[in-house]
């Protein structure tokens, strides 16, 4: 049996949960890990049967941390399905800077305004972006996780969005160009 335990902030046990437990299920259903989630402490167990694949808890595990870094459910299950992966980013340890105003000036930059930055980083990278308190979390691919977190740290450390822009561009195109080619 394989056993996995996480924490996730209190205010994001509501979401992993779901209206009558349909995300829960839902991750349930397509990891064929089972949930004990605490409410008191926001704690997870996550446990598969003996007889099962343990990949799937790894799965489960991967959609309750990206819940509780901010995604929706629905984007979170995006990691139950083919190579999928997410890494989070922490801000201030990418930037140096501790300061809570310097570190919302940063996450302003990054989801630009009415959210357009952030939406602009998705469509080019092709991965999914959550900011989250003093973290970036990001799902996608191997390959798009490289792109986007490549892209997320030179904004981080002060790129201008057209030069972020303009690397995630040529990298897409690119990728076309390879897969074009043999």
């Amino acid at each position: 049996m394989t056993e996995l335990f996480v924490r996730i902030p209190e205010d994001r046990l509501a979401v992993l949960i779901g209206v009558g437990g349909v995300a829960k299920k839902a991750i349930e259903d397509r990891s064929g890990a089972h949930l004990e989630i605490d409410t008191a402490d926001g704690s997870v167990r996550i446990t598969s049967p003996p007889d099962s694949d343990p990949w799937g808890a790894l799965k489960a595990r991967d959609a309750v941390v990206a819940i509780g870094r901010g995604f929706s459910p629905e984007r979170a299950l995006r990691l139950l399905t083919g190579e999928n992966y997410i890494t989070v980013l922490n801000m201030r340890e990418v930037t140096g800077k501790r300061d809570k105003n310097a570190v919302r000036r940063i996450r302003s930059r990054l989801i630009g305004e009415k959210g357009k930055a952030r939406e602009r980083l998705e469509e080019l990278s092709g991965c999914s972006i959550s900011i989250y308190g003093y973290h970036v979390a990001i799902i996608g691919s191997a390959e798009e996780l490289e792109r986007g977190t490549r892209a997320l740290t030179m904004l981080l450390r002060g790129s201008e969005h057209a030069t972020v822009f303009g690397y995630l561009a040529g990298e897409r195109q690119r990728s076309v160009r390879e897969e074009i080619e043999p």
